[in-house]
């Protein structure tokens, strides 16, 4: 089985968001799996309390940092990667919802084409990679389960996209490396610095391409800080013009139209529950049904009952040091 990559979450101010996050990785995400919930100052109390519950119950291999002081999202997220070193890194957005599957098809996205910097999965609000339409926002979806079948399904052919995009990304670590990082001296937000980086790499030779059979979904996009534009058209004059271009033809319209169609098949097939009938309890010679118990999401944990608060220390060099 291919290595999976580490899984970074920048975590974010929003606590509902983090606690979606967190049980879509619980619900989505092999056991066993690395995760790296790396703090920039800016979690609160209620959000402290679901970070320390999940971290106690959790299936995967998770850490959390929190630093004493902020530095900012793009220098936070470089000294994170940085302590990385090489390694193939997921950065998740702070209101990621991954579907079932989507870390293992990016690392098989990896595996299966050697000159890939950056891959990028479908998403609702992801721009170049949104489905079902370009450019544009659509509702989370309502059957994750379905969606995610039907990216799985999809050959994965990987084409390019104009550059990577922030709602979920996959790094590889030596191109990251060999490109000189993420420029937090230039921008203030991770979405216009992944572009930066982006281009970089693709510049070196690398490719920036779509994981057509993964999907993370977001509660909306991302979008740059003041400046961040004029910035990147200094820098890269035909970066705007290239993905205007790109968002007009819509080089990806018969890869969406095919996963509208294999989600489409798959809702109209029987479920498992549709192949039998249901029983009758009264006349089941007196058998009593049993029910299965549903543990809760991280987020409920967190609101039933109060945690320690996590001490605030600097993040260590790698997936930092357990506060489980």
């Amino acid at each position: 089985m291919t290595e999976l990559p580490v899984v970074l979450l920048p975590v974010g101010h929003d606590d509902d968001a983090l606690d979606a996050c967190l049980a879509a990785l619980d619900a989505g995400t092999p056991a066993g799996a690395r995760v790296w919930l790396a703090d920039d100052a800016r979690i609160g109390p209620r959000g402290a309390q679901i970070v320390q519950r999940w971290l106690a119950r959790t299936p995967l291999q998770a850490d959390y940092t929190c630093r004493q002081r902020g530095i900012g999202e793009v220098a936070h997220l470089d000294d994170v990667l940085r302590a990385c070193g090489d390694a193939d890194v997921v950065v998740l957005a702070p209101d990621a919802v991954p579907l079932p599957g989507w870390l293992v098809e990016l690392a098989a996205c990896f595996a299966r084409d050697a000159s890939i910097a950056t891959a990028t999965p479908w998403c609702n609000a992801g721009e170049a990679a949104s489905w079902p339409r370009i450019g544009e926002i659509a509702p989370v979806p309502d059957d994750p389960a379905r969606l995610a079948r039907a990216c799985q399904q999809l050959p994965p052919l990987h084409p390019e996209l104009p550059a990577a995009i922030d709602h979920a990304v996959l790094l590889r670590g030596n191109a990251r490396r060999k490109a000189g990082g993420l420029d937090a001296a230039s921008y203030g937000s991770w979405y216009a610095a992944l572009i930066d980086l982006s281009l970089r790499m693709a510049g070196l030779g690398w490719r920036n391409a779509l994981c057509e059979t993964a999907f993370v979904a977001r509660g909306g996009e991302g979008g740059p800080a003041e400046g961040d534009l004029d910035v990147l058209a200094a820098r890269w004059p035909a970066w705007h013009a290239r993905l205007a271009t790109y968002l007009m033809d819509d080089p990806l319209h018969a890869c969406r139209a095919r996963l509208q169609q294999r989600c489409a098949a798959l809702g109209e097939a029987p479920t498992q529950a549709g192949l039998f009938p249901p029983q009758d309890a009264a006349a089941d010679d007196g058998a009593s049904s049993s029910s299965i118990g549903v543990a809760g999401g991280a987020g409920d944990a967190g609101r039933d009952a109060a945690a320690d608060p996590v001490s605030a220390h600097e993040p260590a060099a790698g997936p930092g040091p357990a506060t489980r």
